[in-house]
């Protein structure tokens, strides 16, 4: 910004660079007449933003200002630009009539506009929840907050307790937890934070100054889609933001709400808030309480995960069209929507809770006129949790409080249709829709059906609401006849026939008589302006009836701001009761999407259970089975863990379902899960082998996914199904590097497997899809292949792992629980045809080179390639056609040393470079106990 002598400033470019320096990282907009003007650096950035004019102010003196600026009833589309682009806004406006104003017209900030803290309709998707996050690492834990400002959601919890209670299972994960430390270099809280920033994707994520350069910070500042805002350090101070909280909910404690008063997510809290009621000038009255959030409630799904499964945005596009999210969607209204993406990104492990859902949707789907009727009804509803928020935070328009009323008008038939349903959510969820009658009934009294979306013109309350009101109303119009009988009067009068009665803001009314005709005027017409060829005269009378006119109406308009403030105040005061409201509606809307999609796409209900088993029959992945035409998905099944006997892959009955206890976590957000009563069924690891574009990567991602809708409460795409609930979920699946942060393609590839080894029990799901595959073709195998003996004897949960390693194959030679399944394919000819049809057994081609052909690969490259494929086959094969690795014995007690011959044991090489001279007997005798030693381990 120039330097400027303020002393040479007028007074309203010193109250601007006032302003400015109250709003610091700010885009400042200005209020000027009809106008949002801009100065200096913001006008820069606001005419390459904006697209605006870039103009300059005291452009003869010798430091003009730059300057643009836009009309103010265009301020949401520029404001959605800002805030696209990343910017911060600070809307400065008049806060006093121009009118009655003595000298400038005084201005103040109304408000500050963040990615964060965005509440209009026009700022925000309407299907998604925008979050504002707060973090403040200490430690042993970070605390995370975050609030949903549009719907007043406001949470927190402590990251970090969760992983260090990891692994409650049988004697083989049973003190595992605490001690085994994922290889992060972050630690084991900042990496559980990634995962829980991933889950809610915030705008804007709010972190302390003096901590900038703490490497989960700086970790953070990596994230996409996230803007870092920078608060003072004593914004975070414990003491501080714990007051904060308690004079916001009015409360001597926090105990009501079932939050640890001096965790570090109650401090993240209590930052957040003020950083909101700071940016919005106003209390925040519809956040109504603060929810801990309890991890071990839910399925956990870490950052990799959900982006490799696509949940709620495609992997190449960052797009909602594509995802599972966008698949399950037959909501009916916003809320809904929001819900349903709340549900996926967080599924149940309570089996309570989960078959609380089904019993629901199962009872919607048996009674499609009830779900026609319902879908009808909530298709007239309006975002009732954004319409609570803009009235909370002084932001709602007549047009807002009449949608309001609308909404509460179709509650009381759809309340009627829930009652005597048989399933316990659904009467639930009927008591707990309050009708708010006496609401909907004051709004429908006072605001007129076509409401207007502004206040200062009136017009928004209707006749007969307000006797004085009505009075005012019946002056101004009796005022504008009685001008027009007036200027008949005057007609007739004078005799001219051109002679007008006409009103501008500046002069009021006045009486317009042409040049021609000046000689006709009386004597007690006074001159009020002279024009070409025409001047304007005024009368005693029509001044006097004119203030009288110009009074009412402004009377009237005053009265009708005071009436619709009280009754937006007093919607205000009910906003708990809203707000329970429309979390009712959003949950019989998710409901009834679900009941919807399952007739459409002939879902079935899964049976959950406790034991960790996998047994889906005719499964189709959700995605693609709703994009393609019917029939034209070829279902499989999925086998893991089922009991051994005669049963044949697509037959036969799912296991009984057994219900789940979990005990009382020793802490908030500790997961525990009861032990095994045994080791699972066999199998529980399947190798799944076959060609490129034959579908193995879609049938361990269905497997995931099939999971994870049962868990949410869906039904799903199978002829049965059988799921036993997991814990957590674990996806290695595709290649991807971070350069930025040094990181290679393989790098990110071990150190996701690295986190699945460390982090999973047996009661996870893990997808692997061709692990090793970024490196020499024997360090791969050498990986794949211990990776999978470890899965198999420590963490013994259910694997997936499809590979083109075919020497992977051998495996079930010596794991008892691990089995081969391949993609069935017709040779026939040279060609290949994609039967995409998992069976048991193995493969033992991949046909890679057969699919690059397909891609258009010179013939002569293909031919050589054929060549090389059929040497090296033949020097990894015995006779047999069995791969040359050696399998390892399991009556052994040693662990196995290498996978390859040429390797020696370490003990060996040490012993080559010891040097024994000058050595005493006693010293001989001690190295050679600790060489025994090591060799004994």
């Amino acid at each position: 910004m120039s330097t400027v002598d303020p002393a040479k400033l007028t007074p309203m470019m010193q109250r601007y660079l006032e302003v400015k320096a109250e709003t610091p990282g700010t885009i400042l907009l200005f209020r000027m007449g009809d106008f949002y003007e801009l100065f200096h650096e913001d006008a820069e950035i606001a005419a390459r933003v904006l697209g605006l004019t870039l103009t300059s102010r005291d452009k003869g003196s010798a430091n003009p200002v730059p300057m643009a600026g836009f009309p103010y009833h265009a301020l949401e589309g520029y404001l959605h630009k800002l805030i696209a682009a990343g910017h911060k806004a600070a809307i400065c406006e008049q806060v006093e009539d121009p009118k009655t104003a003595k000298g400038m017209v005084r201005r103040e900030v109304t408000r500050i506009v963040t990615p964060g803290t965005l509440t209009d309709d026009a700022l925000l998707d309407p299907k998604e929840s925008n979050y504002l996050a707060a973090v403040i690492p200490m430690k042993e834990s970070i605390g995370l907050a975050w609030m949903e400002l549009s719907t007043g959601l406001f949470q927190c919890m402590d990251v970090g307790k969760v992983e260090a209670v990891r692994r409650k299972g049988d004697g083989k994960n049973a003190g595992r937890g605490s001690s085994a430390a994922e290889p992060s270099p972050l630690g084991l809280p900042a990496a559980a934070l990634l995962d829980e920033l991933a889950r809610l994707r915030p705008s804007e994520c709010l972190v302390a100054e003096n901590l900038r350069q703490d490497p989960t910070i700086l970790r953070l500042s990596e994230l996409s889609g996230m803007v870092l805002t920078h608060r003072p350090a004593w914004c975070f101070s414990a003491t501080q933001c714990l007051e904060r909280l308690l004079k916001h909910f009015q409360t001597a404690t926090l105990e009501g709400f079932d939050v640890e008063t001096e965790s570090p997510g109650v401090t993240a809290a209590g930052a957040l808030l003020d950083y909101v009621q700071e940016t919005q000038k106003a209390s925040a009255g519809h956040v109504v309480r603060l929810e801990p959030y309890r991890r071990g409630a839910n399925l956990l799904i870490d950052e990799a995960t959900r982006r490799s499964l696509e949940l709620t945005r495609t992997i190449r596009s960052n797009e909602r069209e594509g995802s599972l999210l966008e698949a399950i969607d037959e909501t009916s209204t916003a809320m809904g929507a929001r819900l349903l993406a709340d549900w996926l990104s967080n599924p149940l492990t309570d089996p309570a809770a989960i078959h609380r859902r089904l019993d629901a949707v199962e009872e919607l789907t048996r009674d499609s006129a009830l779900c026609r009727d319902l879908r009808e009804q909530l298709q007239q509803a309006y975002d009732l949790q954004r319409l609570c928020a803009r009235v909370a935070t002084l932001r709602a328009s007549p047009r807002d409080l009449a949608a309001l009323g609308r909404t509460l008008g179709l509650l009381p038939r759809l309340k009627a249709k829930l009652i005597g349903r048989s399933s316990d959510l659904l009467r639930t969820l009927e008591v707990r829709l309050d009708l708010c009658g006496e609401i909907r009934g004051e709004i429908e009294a006072a605001i007129v059906d076509e409401a207007p979306l502004i206040t200062s013109e009136g017009g928004m309350i209707r006749d007969g609401y307000s006797a004085p009101l009505d009075e005012f109303r019946d002056l101004a119009r009796g005022g504008k006849k009685w001008i027009a009988e007036y200027q008949a009067q005057e007609i007739q009068r004078t005799g001219i026939h051109s002679l007008k009665v006409g009103f501008n803001k500046v002069f009021g009314y006045y009486l317009e008589v042409t040049a021609a005709h000046f000689e006709k005027v009386p004597v007690d017409y006074i001159r009020k302006q002279t024009l070409k060829n025409q001047e304007r005269f005024i009368t005693p009378a029509l001044k006097e009836y004119e203030d009288k006119v110009l009074r009412a109406e402004e009377r009237g308009i005053a009265l009708e701001n005071e009436i619709f403030s009280r009754l937006r105040d007093r919607v205000n005061a009910e906003c708990r009761r809203l707000q329970q409201t429309a979390e009712t509606l959003a949950q019989i809307d998710v409901l009834i999407s679900l009941a919807t999609l399952a007739v459409q796409q002939r879902y079935v209900r899964p049976r959950v259970v406790s034991e960790p088993v996998l047994d889906i029959r005719e499964g189709r992945h959700p995605v693609l089975d709703k994009i393609l035409k019917s029939g034209a998905f070829v279902p499989n099944d999925i086998l893991l863990g089922v009991p051994r006997g005669p049963v044949a892959p697509g037959t036969g009955a799912p296991s009984p379902r057994r219900t789940l206890n979990i005990a009382a976590p020793s802490e908030p957000s500790a997961f525990s899960l009861p032990p095994s009563a045994s080791p699972p069924p066999s199998p529980f690891i399947q190798l799944i082998t076959g060609p490129n574009m034959a579908g193995k990567s879609t049938y361990i991602r269905q497997a995931a996914l099939l999971t994870i809708l049962a868990q949410m409460g869906s039904f799903i795409p199978a002829s049965a199904a059988t799921i036993g609930i997991a814990d957590r979920i674990f996806a290695r699946v595709g290649a991807s590097d971070e350069l930025g942060r040094g990181q290679s393609t393989f790098m990110v590839e071990m150190t996701e497997a690295a986190r699945i080894l460390n982090a999973a029990s047996d009661r996870s799901l893990v997808i692997l899809d061709e692990i090793g595959r970024g490196t020499s073709t024997y360090d791969g195998i050498s990986l794949a292949w211990a990776i999978t003996e470890y899965i198999h004897d420590e963490l013994r949960c259910r694997t997936l792992f499809a590979t083109h390693y075919h020497e992977l194959t051998a495996l079930p030679d010596s794991l008892p629980n691990a089995i081969n399944w391949n993609v069935a394919v017709h040779e026939q000819g040279g060609e290949l045809v994609f039967l995409h049809k998992i069976v048991p057994g193995a493969a033992d081609r991949s046909y890679g080179i057969h699919v690059a052909r397909l891609a258009g690969v010179p013939r002569h490259v293909i031919a050589r390639a054929d060549t090389i494929l059929h040497q090296l086959e033949n020097d990894h094969q015995d006779v047999t056609g069995k791969t040359t690795i050696p399998q390892r014995k399991r009556t052994s007690k040693h662990k196995q040393l290498v996978l390859f011959n040429p390797e020696e044991h370490p003990v060996v090489d040490e012993i080559r470079r010891l040097d024994i001279t000058g050595w005493t007997p006693d010293q001989a005798l001690e190295e050679l106990q600790r060489l025994r030693n090591q060799v004994s381990k």
